[in-house]
């Protein structure tokens, strides 16, 4: 199948990969949009994971506040150069990671910093239900574990559905950007302030 600059384009916009990186995937999957899609997620995993252990001192600090003055966001994400901290690539990261934590309110970045107390309150709730809603005794223990990872979706950063596109994951996002920046990035630690609370 010829891949046409239409095809490329598309994908691009999809997926934010390189122009060249477009076309290579579309040519890996005979020109099938939603492989190359694919195809594309798992090579920015790769790299992720490639980069995973790198030091992350550089960065930026990201303010977002919402229309009104109720509700403002304060992210601090963090890459291996200054030079890649001055990009608008990254600015651009930042500044959504700003917004989407205004937007959905996360408890936590990872499963790893949310506190055992928690968890074990939630698992004790999961549990209760089930037992009152009359599941075998047997089966509780996997319902519970279906809804703490549920509940983990719903509280952390990296693992909710990103506000501007629920077909990926903060995750996901993360993901695309060290690959195209070529460097690991994370995000250190967010606080949200609202009027009131």
């Amino acid at each position: 199948m010829k891949i046409t600059s239409q095809m490329v384009k598309e994908l691009r916009d999809k997926t934010n990969a390189g122009m060249m990186d477009c076309k290579k995937a579309l040519n890996d999957t005979g020109g099938e949009l939603e492989k190359a899609i694919d195809l594309l997620r798992q090579k920015g995993l790769a790299v992720a994971q490639k980069r995973a252990g790198r030091a992350t001192s550089e960065g930026v600090i990201q303010t977002y506040v919402h229309a009104g003055g109720k509700l403002g966001v304060m992210v601090e994400v963090a890459c291996e150069t200054d030079f890649v901290a001055k990009t608008d690539d990254f600015k651009s990261f930042a500044k959504d990671m700003a917004m989407h934590v205004a937007a959905v309110n996360p408890v936590a970045i990872s499963r790893e910093e949310v506190s055992q107390d928690q968890i074990d309150r939630e698992k004790e709730i999961y549990k209760q239900q089930a037992l009152d809603s009359g599941k075998p005794e047997n089966i509780v223990d996997k319902i519970v574990d279906g809804k703490i990872d549920k509940y983990f979706s719903e509280v952390c950063l990296l693992e909710q559905k990103f506000v501007k596109n629920p077909d990926l994951s903060v995750q996901d996002l993360l993901n695309e950007v060290i690959a195209k920046m070529g460097e690991n990035i994370s995000v250190k630690r967010f606080e949200r302030f609202q009027v009131g609370e």
